[in-house]
Order: C-alpha cells, then structure tokens, then sequence
C-alpha cells in the first residue's frame, strides 16, 4: 500500500566552519571534505523544525477509512461503483472523535478521497461525491462533520486525499493534476485549520488505463499556501513512513536521516520530477532497518529531520468489513504496538474504520477503552518522581531535577564537548518496576545512540537493560525487580546528550515481552 517516499527541501549554503548554526532549519548541506567524526557532530545539531515538533509531541493519531468503499466492502475500490451505495443511516461523528479522544488520540485524519475517486464531500468538481448520495438526500459532509467533532472535542483534525483516481476520466493527464488541485483547494480551505495531510505514493491506472505524473511540488506549494502549519506526510517533506504497518517501529530510529546530493541527475527516473523551484530529493530507502547510524550518514553530503510515523489497523483490513468483526486486536496487542511505536520515536497512526451504519464499532471501542485503561494503569505513577539525581558529570547550570518535572522543555545535560553522561537516581524508596521512559529534548537535536540501565549489585552495578537511540521518546521493558538506586549511563551520543523527561514504572507482567531484555 506503500511506496517509497521522497523529501522536498529547499538547499541553502552553509559555512564550511564547524560551528554551524541550526537555528530554525531542519536540514543542513554539508561541506564538502568533512570527517565521519565531524558529520556525526553534525548531526547531533540538526533538529525539527516547529511543525514537526508539534507533531511528534502529539504522539498518538487515529486514522478514519470510510467511504464507498466501506459499502462496496472493498479496500482499493474498483470502476462502476454508483455513489447510490453510500447510505450510512446512523452517521455520527462526534462518536468517532469522542472514541479516538477517550482513546488518548491527539488527531484524528479522516480519508476524504480515496483511490475510488469518491469524494466524501460535495465538491464542485465531480458528481461522484456524496452529493449524489441517498444519505441526508445528498446534503451531507462527512469532512465538515469531522472536522467540527474534531473542534467540539479538543483534537487535530487532519486529511487523507489520494491523488490516485480509478473513476476520473482525464487522470492520466495535465488537466487532472489542476482537477486534484482544485480538490485539496476545497478541503483545506472549507473545514477549518488542518494539522497533517496525509498522501501515500500509490499511482496505478485510471478509467482510460492511463498512469498519472503527480505534479507533487504542485500539491505541497498549495498546501504551504492554505494550511502552513500542516505537516505533509508519508509521500512529503515533513514525515516519513516507517516501512511497515504491522504498528511496530525499528528499534533503533533516527530522526536524521543522510540526504544524498548526488541523486539529482536521476530525479526525473526516480520520483517523476525535475529539480525546480526547491529540490525534489530522494533522502534513499526509506525501509531499511538502518536509517541513520554513523555508517549510513558517513559518507552523506546532506541531512535532513525526517521523522517516522507508524501506521497499523485495528483490523485486518483499512476498511470496514463484518467478516473481521471477531479480529479486531486485543487491548494487550494495541497497548504492545503502543510501546513499539510511541516507545520507539515515532508517532502511532492507528485507523478505526467506522462501520456501514456510520459508526465504530462495538468491538473496536471495547478494545480501545482496553487499551486506554491498560497504558493509563502503566504510567499512573512514576516512581522516579521525587528521586534525588546525583549527575556524575553534570552542568551545573541543568538540574537533574529538570528530568522529573513533568516539563519536556526543560532538560538536564552535561557539559559540553562530553559525549557520555552518566546519573544515579536515589528513589524515595525501595520499589519494584519493570518499565523506564527516557527523553531527549528534540527541539536541540536528537544525539544519544546507546545507554545503559543499572543498578547495585553487591560494591558493583549490574546492567538491567540497554538501549540505542531514545529521541522524542523511548521505553524500555525488563523484566521486574527491585531497587533503591537506578544508574543510567549514556555511553556514546553525537553532542553532549540533553534529557528532558525520565520514568519509572511498574507495569502488568503481560505486557513485558520474554525477549524484553534485548530491547
């Protein structure tokens, strides 16, 4: 369902002094010469720009898959569907919202035009919307509906608009790609502030058997225009995907990723286009399982913050189908895939695909509110709150205290031009636990690569558990014991590491996978 993704930047020149200022940017062109050892100072220094931030600090989204496909129980459509067949007679999306908020969700992204061509909107555009639909006599607006359950109930609203069309006639040529246009127009100018518009790169054949060139500087420059603060994901510049959608994220994940100059000359073969007005880059493969380790950007003559969302169902299937109604996950599944995602820096995507009736079902809500009551039983209390942090090398101008309080925009840190770092935590008292949080403060950079979990053992410290990169946010499971005193020790990081948040937690032994201890 998912191709590969590309990145649109626009490329400045910067000083080849190895003092180079970040500020604000979120990409960086690198001298030419520079060591490896150089290029991973680099990047340490390299940081979201404010809506990515934003984003990632949203951590949790739903996605809403609904439209003819749903009564054509299909999941990519196909020709000759009537729009006759839409007719949810219970729609109520202030249920959908208040199931995603109730959830924990911060956005919820509603597909307002599929492959199908279907509109889920009456758009001026084409009679193959809901206007010509038997529901509410073809005055309804799935997309203004959203949109205002989202306002009412507190939570982002965002868009998925396919631009790959099976029922358009004129895909395939330089009319469609103004129709498209004329379709994001509608959508992002009509319901309100959109926070993320959602594309996947597929492009298959048309009703004529033709295959469109997407004009994609076209798409993001008009949604730059109308929804500035909306980041463009999956086939855009601000986030990628992360290769997979079973819902788990690599365990080791980069934020930076290498931006490879040399790929210009093969633009056109590769993504469709020329360089232009800004620059059309192919960041690589975005689905391998190393990303952005001191390997990979060794030899990297860009980098750029691209961080990965993490897509999963809650069915077998995007859409609704009642065959699947005995298969929705399992609390426990959805709370593991939470660990696997949030926990491992990125930002979780789980779609909810309401129902024929227009409404999420039974079975989907039950395993949500699982899920909800089994991670706010996780995280109800952090025993590393109140601890005493003894830095072993601290600034002393950061207060270990800046890590228990509840505030990501404060951080602890060592001094600089220090790679490693290390701090013991002095517990209120003696308790069990099975689960640590750690944070970086992104909004400087992402910069630790591998930490230690420690604790006493005997005149000796025994190490519980290890870890790689942390980022926005990483939990680690262990298995439970019991300690007075934890040490945490970063043992190498790209600049001197800055940690925002840290926690302990003791969490129910079923959601500590065995192989935990290699995580």
């Amino acid at each position: 369902m998912r191709f590969l993704t590309c990145t649109l930047i626009s490329l400045i020149l910067l000083t080849r002094s190895m003092a180079i200022a970040q500020t604000g940017n979120n990409y960086v062109l690198l001298p030419v010469g520079l060591t490896a050892d150089s290029i991973v100072k680099i990047a340490g220094t390299v940081r979201p720009d404010q809506r990515q931030a934003a984003w990632q600090e949203m951590e949790f989204t739903v996605f809403f898959h609904f439209g003819i496909n749903t009564f054509a129980d299909l999941e990519w459509g196909k020709k000759g569907i009537k729009p006759g067949i839409f007719n949810p007679g219970e729609l109520d999306a202030r249920q959908w919202v208040r199931t995603a908020k109730e959830a924990g969700a911060k956005l919820a992204i509603l597909v307002a035009k599929h492959h199908d061509g279907f509109c889920n909107w009456p758009s001026k555009y084409t009679d193959y919307s809901v206007k010509n639909s038997p529901w509410k006599n073809g005055q309804g607006d799935v997309v203004k509906e959203v949109s205002d359950a989202c306002r009412e109930y507190g939570l982002k609203f965002g868009v998925y608009v396919s631009p790959w069309d099976i029922h358009s006639e004129v895909y395939g040529s330089n009319e469609y790609n103004t129709y498209f246009k004329n379709l994001l127009t509608e959508v992002l100018t009509n319901y309100g502030e959109v926070s993320e518009v959602w594309f996947d790169g597929a492009c298959g054949e048309g009703p004529n058997g033709k295959k469109q060139v997407y004009d994609w500087m076209g798409y993001y420059e008009l949604i730059r225009k109308l929804q500035p603060k909306a980041v463009i994901a999956i086939m855009g510049p601000d986030v990628r995907w992360v290769g997979t959608e079973s819902g788990y994220g690599r365990e080791t994940e980069w934020s930076v990723v290498p931006l490879s100059l040399a790929s210009l000359e093969s633009i056109p073969a590769n993504s469709q286009h020329k360089a232009g007005k800004g620059i059309f880059l192919p960041p690589g493969d975005m689905m391998q399982e190393d990303l952005g380790s001191r390997e990979t950007i060794k030899n990297a003559q860009g980098l750029i913050w691209y961080p990965s969302e993490v897509d999963v169902s809650i069915r077998p299937g995007w859409f609704y189908h009642s065959k699947d109604d005995s298969l929705v996950k399992s609390p426990e599944k959805l709370a593991d895939i939470y660990f696997s995602s949030v926990g491992r820096n990125s930002v979780l995507l789980l779609n909810i695909p309401p129902d024929k009736r227009g409404l999420i079902h039974e079975n989907d809500i039950k395993s949500l509110r699982g899920m909800r009551a089994l991670l706010d039983s996780c995280f109800s209390e952090n025993l590393a709150a109140g601890a005493t942090i003894i830095p072993a090398n601290g600034n002393l101008k950061s207060k270990g205290e800046n890590m228990t309080d509840h505030n990501p925009s404060t951080f602890w840190t060592c001094r600089k031009g220090s790679n490693c770092a290390s701090f013991i935590m002095e517990l209120k008292k003696i308790s069990p636990f099975n689960c640590l949080s750690l944070q970086e403060n992104i909004k400087n950079g992402q910069r630790v690569e591998s930490f230690l979990v420690e604790i006493p053992d005997g005149k000796a410290w025994k190490v519980i558990a290890s870890g790689t990169t942390i980022g926005y946010k990483r939990l680690l499971r262990f298995p439970r014991l019991q300690a007075g005193m934890v040490r945490i020790r970063i043992t190498s990081s790209r600049q001197n590491p800055e940690i925002s948040e840290i926690g302990l937690y003791l969490i129910p032994e079923r959601l500590v996978p065995v192989t935990s201890q290699k995580n």
